[in-house]
Order: structure tokens, then C-alpha cells, then sequence
């Protein structure tokens, strides 16, 4: 069955040998195994193959990165974090997932934070 995010049952595909410069804007799902300097919006899913790399910024649903990433990302649902990832930047998600050995540099502010309260405010005062 094919997903209303995929072109012909398969994701968007950047090859390991290759190297773009500019901004990419997509419904579809995405896998970067080459190298991308620019942005990249996609409506699906954003793969970073464990040859990938990408500096600029990522604007998606979901996130996987095994390789590279430099910028600022956006997620609006999960950001997948495996042992090979590198993360350098600022980076804004719903939740995240971090497997042992990744590397995550970045500031990180978490989705709908104006729905957590603090926990000084649900204390009671005591005598």
C-alpha cells in the first residue's frame, strides 16, 4: 500500500553523491544520504541516512537522523536521535528519542511548554 506522503510507494531521495545547495519544499518524505546547505520543508517524514548530512534547517512531521545535522529543526511530532547522530544547533519538538551514543549538542525547547506547569505552582504552602 502506498502512503499519501511517498512518490510512487517510495520516499524523495538524495544520494550519497550528491551535494545540494538551496531550499526544498515537499509533501512527501525525504531521505538525505548526501549533503544538503540549505532548508528542507517537508508535510512527512525527514530521513538522515549515516552518510548524510545537513546544514541549515528542517521543517517536518517526523524526523530520523543516523548522520549530520547543523541548524535549526523543527518537529512537529517525534525527532528520532540514533547512536551514529551528531545534532548542533537549536531544535524544537513534540518528543524526542536519544539513542545511546548520539551526540546532541543543542538547545532544545519542547512543543505545547505552556501546557506543563511548574511544579512550584501545584505545592501547597505549609506552616
Amino acid at each position: 500500500m502506498i502512503k499519501a506522503n511517498e512518490i510512487n510507494g517510495q520516499p524523495n531521495k538524495i544520494e550519497a553523491s550528491t551535494k545540494i545547495t538551496g531550499e526544498i519544499k515537499s509533501n512527501a518524505d525525504f531521505r538525505i544520504d548526501g549533503y544538503l546547505n540549505g532548508s528542507i520543508t517537508t508535510s512527512g517524514k525527514v530521513v538522515i541516512g549515516k552518510e548524510g548530512v545537513i546544514e541549515g534547517s528542517i521543517k517536518c512531521l517526523n524526523a530520523d537522523i543516523e548522520g549530520k545535522f547543523s541548524g535549526k529543526i523543527e518537529v512537529d511530532e517525534v525527532l528520532n536521535l540514533k547512536s551514529t547522530a551528531i545534532i548542533d544547533g537549536e531544535v524544537k519538538i513534540s518528543k524526542l528519542i536519544v539513542q545511546a551514543g548520539a551526540s546532541f549538542n543543542a538547545k532544545c525547547s519542547m512543543k505545547n511548554s505552556t501546557e506543563v506547569k511548574s511544579i512550584t505552582e501545584n505545592r501547597e504552602k505549609t506552616a
